[in-house]
């Protein structure tokens, strides 16, 4: 019957991943139907990430506040003023400013803004632009794992704390190791593809006509912008100091006043609204702005595709822990691997991480090695259907960043697959050292 209960999961996520966007979700909660038919028992106490889920909602309210009092827009105008000064250096200047956004705002879909500045700052500078772009929307992906309040990094704190892991413990390791795994990237990414003067669809596309050498108008911000960007600054910083002097491992806090998971909703509440009253939000904004279509979108994916993951999971523990345990203890660097393949599939970290981190937690598996494998929870770039890896293709009229017709020979895969291996291999010897 576990055979059965399994394949019915896998069905479901494919279906989920055929329909799209929130399709994972959706097509989650309709596997839970039929495994609860199949006999498992269907408990949404158990079965779904209430806590995740109201960690994720509320810190994507905050940001979404800063989106609309024009944060974002003042970020963007920072990030084009950096990269216009350094335009020679865009293949590495621009995955800085995107992992950045990303680390800040928890959401790769900031990268949406930046990318037409990329794209009109390396054809300026005769850089092919699929150089730039490539590795830009793989470090906004990748910095998911890094970012202190991205759904991912939730998820992955509920699911290691069991194995006496703690958030800051998390971040020490994954904010260095993707970094450096994104330079390493950007340095594979500089040398991809022929230049762009010799690159006969480039040469196709400038004889007609198509390529267009207009400069773009970033949007100026308004008044309150920066302020609404400083709060947001303020209340991460909050989000982590609170953790840290709380964190059992440390014990400098006997008998805080709110849960870490507590502390982060009212704390990112609180800031949407001191953003909305002393910038002078329209209130009405925050909800239709693209940051809060994006996280509202990634809560559902982890709602239904974790529900239906805990719900096989609970269900069947004892077996699977008879069955996988043993090797994934021979062999850790399997976990890596399995959360690669599974992140292009399921289409979000986040989900990914909450379906697939408390397996490993199940199983037995070390701390040290859930937090060394947690970047590779962001292989979303492997199928260029992301996205923000539509939006790069899209953008560049000269023709350098395309999809081959055999799908997987496309420019991001290279430098994308180089960042995770070396922030993965970097991550065991200091998750070893920081987790112990």
């Amino acid at each position: 019957m576990i055979w059965i209960q399994f394949i019915v999961v896998l069905v479901f996520i494919l279906i989920g991943a055929r329909i799209g966007s929130i399709g994972i979700g959706l097509a989650g909660g309709a596997g839970v139907i039929v495994l609860g038919l199949l006999g498992l028992p269907v408990d949404p106490e158990t079965g779904i990430p209430w806590t995740v889920l109201g960690i994720i909602m509320t810190v994507i309210v905050a940001a979404s506040a800063m989106q609309a009092a024009g944060g974002l827009d003042y970020l963007v105008g920072l990030s084009e003023r950096m990269l216009r000064r350094n335009p020679r250096r865009i293949t590495f200047y621009a995955p800085m400013v995107t992992y950045l956004m990303t680390l800040l705002c928890g959401t790769g879909h900031v990268a949406f803004s930046t990318l037409p500045v990329i794209s009109e700052v390396a054809k300026e500078e005769g850089i092919r632009p699929s150089r730039p772009l490539s590795i830009s929307v793989v470090a906004s992906q990748v910095a998911i794992a890094a970012s202190p309040i991205s759904a991912a990094t939730i998820a992955m704190t509920a699911a290691a704390q069991p194995a006496g892991v703690e958030y800051y413990q998390i971040l020490l390791v994954a904010i260095p190791t993707t970094f450096v795994g994104c330079m390493v990237g950007a340095l594979v990414a500089s040398h991809q593809g022929c230049e762009l003067q010799d690159d006969p669809v480039y040469q196709e596309r400038e004889a007609k006509g198509l390529v267009s050498h207009t400069k773009t108008e970033i949007a100026k911000a308004p008044v309150g912008a920066k302020r609404s960007v400083g709060v947001f600054l303020v209340a991460i910083i909050i989000v982590m100091l609170y953790a840290i002097l709380i964190s059992d491992n440390l014990g400098l806090v006997e008998n805080p006043p709110y849960p870490r998971e507590a502390a982060i909703m009212i704390i990112m509440l609180t800031a949407a609204m001191v953003i909305v009253l002393w910038c002078r939000t329209d209130p009405t904004k925050v909800a239709t702005g693209s940051v809060f279509r994006g996280g509202m979108s990634a809560a559902v994916c982890i709602l239904g595709v974790a529900w239906l993951g805990n719900t096989f999971v609970n269900g069947n523990l004892d077996a699977i822990k008879a069955a996988g345990g043993g090797i994934v203890e021979s062999a850790p660097w399997l976990l890596a691997v399995v959360l690669f393949f599974a992140s292009a599939l399921l289409y979000s970290q986040g989900a990914t991480t909450a379906t697939l981190m408390p397996v490993a937690q199940a199983l037995g598996v070390a701390g040290s090695v859930m937090v060394a494998s947690f970047p590779a929870v962001t292989g979303l770039y492997l199928l260029p259907t992301y996205p923000t890896t539509v939006a790069a293709v899209e953008l560049d009229d000269t023709g350098s960043t395309r999809i081959g017709k055999y799908v997987f020979n496309h420019p991001f895969i290279l430098p994308g697959t180089v960042s995770v291996i070396v922030a993965v291999l970097i991550g065991f010897p200091l998750a070893k050292l920081v987790v112990g």
